[in-house]
């Protein structure tokens, strides 16, 4: 027989690995009752939103430290001394978050025990980095803040992917999908240099200057030779690097519609086929693994209640049937922390089970329900006694008066478009704003009505049970509230109404303001079309359970932009006293057309972390990309290419396009699963779109062996 002590320590158990099942955890980790209370404490919604408020905080000192992002402008023509901390401050902020990290790697290792450790590459890296951060920080007080080098801002971006599974298990995906694509990357390499010796033949240096433009602009050398045509594989300089050669012969075109056919359709296109095909297939392989970690938990939550059950049921012992009761489910049940949707929809499935005991594959089905999506029932209609009251909720709770109130909202959204058309031209004192405020006036009073009596049809729970009525409302709250502020302030709308009125906000700032929401109001009609809803839904699924591989694509982008500031901090710097001088001076200043200068691209620069985001995202974009190389190279040395190209290939050719797969996997996931539903089945399905969902036909389920075995070299668990 089993004491209470044992009765409550197996209660425990269960109750945790059913929590590291949902959350798709490793259950090898100590099982003894304080370490149970500390592993729940350690998982925990605070810990794991202070750990992850540490994390940001760390991340976020670098727009803080020495060279500082607060300054109102990046462009160096114009941009005033920016605020520097003084020393001492972000160290006692960083160090703080440093200790928070050592107390995080001490409980995860206390709590997996030595021997998980070892397997564990991860934290033993997390080791070192919380080391060498200190190590980099003792130098930074020593040196009085002095130190323009600091190791541990490579380090920080360590701490977010090591606090997320999924990041861990995407950036090994990404890591395996590394040699399949090297073919490609080499042909594509090939494909470049072949066409820049082909090139510089064509193009080689003639008798006759006048000639000469295609050799002078883009195929002066090697390097400038290959630079262009990597450019023209963005198509970022096309049609400017075939133009001098057309404009002599026509026959020329042909060499650049070749290599950019073939270059940016195929090779391109190809390129990206491969690396998410790859990279899917090594995603399978990690959810596949995760899927086990789900099985995994729930039949060990299984065998030591089980073990418990063993000791109450003198039927169960003789007959060795695996088995738990149904009161300790409950029980176990009632502790977990989960949504409490599918705590009820288990709980409801254990309590329909009559003989009192469940076996094992009854006990697995029931976690069935957490790959179900939620249907969300609205609350039921209120009675009314008056027939009038009754009238009135059957025709204000009918779809087709939310047709028409999209219809008034898009008449609303024209009426201020023609106004603003009207009056594009004039300015402020010249315009009239009696007709808009009129208009205004009017559509507020009948979505005020069309608000008031959906309330009355549905009731308040009702009305606020869809979020196409929460959005809608809030909005129309904001309306009257701001019409009401323009009547108390300006009084009632009359002809010449005067926009220049002074006061809190002026009338015109205010009509102003009213617009904008009538407008972004119009984005209600977005649940009452099916494409448009499931699109915006995978939208949000995309930044709830996707997080992993923009986390990813931050933590690139913050190495980039601190490997920029490293190498070209204040390499680019602006003609002397540009910001004081006239503008018949500024006009005898010579610049190339289409330059970095010429364009006035002088915010975009590294001498700040901001600004070097900002102009890492105008590199990824593409567009115009080679001006930011070409303007590198001159100040700085050729060499500079290296890091734009490696840029370019990670951020452009690499993560983007893999994200806008991911975002394909996600949409067709969610269209294939509401393709026979109507637009009130989509409003009311909240459809469950995690990573391990999306690839869920494609998994296989582990056998009962893999399981049993796992379980059995459990270095905590000893079951019999």
């Amino acid at each position: 027989m089993h004491t209470a002590g044992d009765e409550d320590l197996y209660l425990q158990q269960a109750v945790v690995f059913i929590e590291d099942a949902i959350q798709y955890r490793s259950i090898n980790h100590r099982v003894d009752t304080n370490s149970l209370r500390l592993y729940r404490w350690y998982y925990s919604r605070l810990w794991q939103w202070g750990l992850g408020l540490t994390i940001a905080v760390v991340l976020m000192l670098a727009f803080i430290e020495r060279p500082s992002s607060f300054s109102y402008t990046s462009d160096p023509r114009f941009r005033p001394p920016p605020w520097e901390p003084p020393c001492g401050l972000t160290e006692g902020i960083e160090i703080v978050c440093l200790v928070i990290f050592a107390i995080d790697f001490a409980t995860k290792s206390y709590l997996i025990g030595w021997e998980e450790f070892q397997k564990r590459k991860w934290l033993m890296v997390y080791i070192l980095a919380v080391s060498a951060s200190v190590i980099d920080w003792a130098l930074t007080l020593s040196m009085y803040c002095d130190q323009n080098l600091r190791v541990r801002r490579l380090i920080r971006p360590f701490f977010l992917l090591q606090n997320s599974t999924l990041m861990k298990k995407t950036l090994k995906c990404i890591k395996r999908t590394l040699p399949e694509i090297a073919s490609v990357i080499l042909l594509l390499a090939l494909h470049l240099c072949l066409f820049t010796m082909i090139g510089m033949l064509l193009f080689a240096k003639g008798e006759k200057p006048k000639q000469n433009g295609e050799w002078e602009a883009y195929f002066r050398d090697l390097p400038t030779s290959l630079s262009s045509l990597l450019v023209l594989l963005t198509t970022a300089n096309n049609p400017d690097v075939m133009i001098p050669a057309y404009s002599l012969n026509r026959g020329y075109s042909i060499f650049f519609i070749l290599f950019s056919g073939f270059g940016s359709y195929f090779l391109m296109n190809l390129l990206t086929a491969i690396v998410y095909n790859q990279f899917r297939g090594y995603l399978l392989m990690s959810v596949q693994a995760s899927i086990l970690r789900r099985r995994l938990g729930v039949r060990a939550a299984f065998e030591v209640m089980s073990c418990q059950g063993r000791g109450q049921d003198a039927t169960h012992s003789e007959e060795n049937v695996e088995r738990v009761r149904v009161d300790a489910s409950l029980q176990v049940m009632a502790r977990v922390q989960m949504k409490s949707y599918y705590r009820q929809a288990i709980i409801k499935r254990v309590q329909q089970l009559s003989d009192g005991f469940i076996q094992w594959e009854a006990f697995r089905r029931l976690f069935d329900e957490l790959d179900k999506d939620r249907i969300k029932e609205h609350p039921p209609k209120p009675e009314y006694n008056s027939s009038l009251l009754q009238r009135l909720q059957l025709v204000f709770s009918h779809y087709y008066v939310t047709v028409v109130g999209n219809a008034v909202a898009l008449t609303n959204v024209m009426c201020i478009c023609t106004i603003l058309v009207l009056d594009s031209e004039k300015s402020i004192a010249e315009r009239d704003d009696y007709c808009m405020e009129v208009i205004n006036c009017f559509f507020i009073l009948y979505y005020l009505m069309e608000m008031s009596l959906k309330i009355l049809a549905f009731g308040w729970r009702g009305y606020l049970s869809y979020r196409n009525n929460i959005f809608d409302g809030l909005l129309t709250v904001c309306l009257l509230v701001l019409q009401i502020t323009i009547f108390a302030t300006y009084r009632l709308p009359f002809p010449k109404w005067n926009p220049a009125l002074p006061g809190l906000m002026s009338l015109w700032e205010m009509v102003r303001l009213v617009n904008m929401l009538i407008v972004v109001r119009f984005l209600r009609i977005i649940p009452d079309i099916k494409l448009m809803s499931l699109i915006a839904s995978t939208l949000v699924d995309l930044v709830k359970n996707l997080r992993a591989f923009a986390g990813i694509l931050v933590v690139v982008f913050y190495v980039f932009a601190v490997l920029g500031i490293w190498l070209f901090q204040g390499a680019i710097t602006a003609p002397g006293q540009m910001s004081v001088m006239s503008n018949s001076s500024m006009k005898n200043i010579t610049v190339e057309c289409g330059s970095y200068e010429q364009l006035g691209y002088w915010p975009n620069n590294f001498d700040d972390f901001a600004s070097s985001l900002v102009l890492l995202y105008n590199v990824m974009v593409v567009n115009n990309w080679q001006v930011f190389m070409d303007a590198y190279t001159r100040y700085t040395t050729e060499w500079s290419k290296v890091y734009f190209v490696s840029w370019w290939l990670t951020s452009s050719v690499m993560w983007v396009n893999l994200f806008v797969a991911l975002i394909l996997e996600n949409f067709i996931y969610k269209w294939d699963r509401s393709v026979m539903c109507s637009v009130a089945d989509v409003e009311r399905t909240g459809y469950e779109t995690t990573v391990q969902l999306m690839f869920r036909e494609q998994i296989q389920e582990p056998t009962e062996e893999e399981l049993v075995t796992q379980l059995h070299q459990h270095p905590h668990l000893h079951l019999s």
